[in-house]
C-alpha cells in the first residue's frame, strides 16, 4: 500500500519537472487561469491541474509576401518586407492575443499597405528607410498591447511596371546628357579665360606674341608631300620685324 502511494507521488513529481531554457519563459495557466510565468531553469507544474506554454523569447523573422500596391499618384507596384519583432511579456503574447506571429504578419501587411498609398513613386523610391521606419512605428504602437516589440521592418524589393522603368532610364539619360554639356561648357568658358590670360601676358612682352607662333609653326612637322599655308596677322610681322630691328642695334 505504502509503496503504491510512494510510486505515484513520484511520478507525479517528476512528471511535473519542466526545462525552461534561457530564451524560452514558461507561462502556467492552473485550471485555465494564468498564475505565473516560469524563468528559466529546472521548474516543476502540477501536471493534473495546471498547462504550460512556451514562448520563445528571441528575435523572430517573417516575411510579409510581396503585395500589389497603388502609390498616391496611381502608379501600380509590388513590394515585400520583413518584420524583426520580440515577445517582451509572454504572459501577454499568450493571454491577449491569438498566434501572435500571424498578428504581427497580418498588422504588417496592413500597414505596408496604407503606407505605400500616402506617398508617391519618386518618395518611395528615394526615401525607402524613412517609410520602413514609420510601418514599424504604427506596427510597434499597435502590438506592444500584445507584449510584442517590433525591433524593425526593412522594405526588400520594389517592383515597378516595365514602362515605368522605360521612362525612368530615358529620364535619367537625358539627365546625363544635361550634366555632361554643363560640364563641357563650364571646361570651355574655364579655357577660354586662360586663352585670354595667356594672350595678355604675351601681348605685354614685346614680340612674344611672333615667337609664340612660330614655335607653334615648328612644331607642326607636316607631311613632306603636302603644303602647309599660315596666314599671319599684321600683328605677327610687326612684331617679327620688331624682333629683326632690335637684333640689328645689338
Amino acid at each position: 500500500m505504502w509503496y503504491t502511494i510512494i510510486f505515484i507521488i513520484l511520478v507525479f513529481g517528476l512528471g511535473g519537472l519542466r526545462v525552461v531554457n534561457q530564451y524560452e519563459r514558461g507561462v502556467v495557466l492552473t485550471l485555465g487561469k494564468y498564475s505565473k510565468t516560469l524563468q528559466p531553469g529546472l521548474n516543476w507544474i502540477f501536471i493534473i491541474f495546471q498547462k504550460l506554454m512556451m514562448v520563445d523569447m528571441r528575435i523572430t523573422t517573417i516575411d510579409v509576401p510581396r503585395q500589389e500596391a497603388i502609390t498616391k499618384d496611381n502608379v501600380p507596384v509590388g513590394i515585400n518586407a520583413v518584420v524583426y519583432f520580440k515577445v517582451d511579456k509572454a504572459e501577454d503574447a499568450v493571454l491577449k492575443v491569438q498566434r501572435y506571429t500571424y498578428a504581427v504578419s497580418q498588422y504588417a501587411l496592413a500597414a505596408l499597405r496604407d503606407s505605400i498609398g500616402g506617398v508617391e513613386l519618386d518618395t518611395l523610391l528615394t526615401e525607402r528607410e524613412k517609410i520602413a521606419t514609420d510601418i514599424k512605428q504604427a506596427v510597434d504602437t499597435e502590438t506592444v498591447a500584445w507584449g510584442i516589440d517590433v525591433t524593425a521592418i526593412k522594405i526588400q524589393d520594389i517592383e515597378i511596371p516595365a514602362s515605368m522603368k522605360r521612362a525612368m532610364a530615358a529620364q535619367a539619360e537625358t539627365e546625363r546628357e544635361k550634366r555632361a554639356i554643363i560640364i563641357k561648357a563650364e571646361g570651355e568658358v574655364k579655357a577660354a579665360e586662360n586663352l585670354q590670360k595667356a594672350a595678355q601676358i604675351l601681348s605685354s612682352v614685346p614680340g612674344g606674341l611672333s615667337l609664340r607662333t612660330l614655335e607653334t609653326i615648328d612644331k607642326l612637322q607636316p607631311d613632306p608631300s603636302k603644303t602647309v599655308i599660315f596666314a599671319l596677322p599684321v600683328e605677327i610681322m610687326e612684331g617679327i620685324k620688331s624682333l629683326v630691328s632690335e637684333r640689328k642695334n645689338k
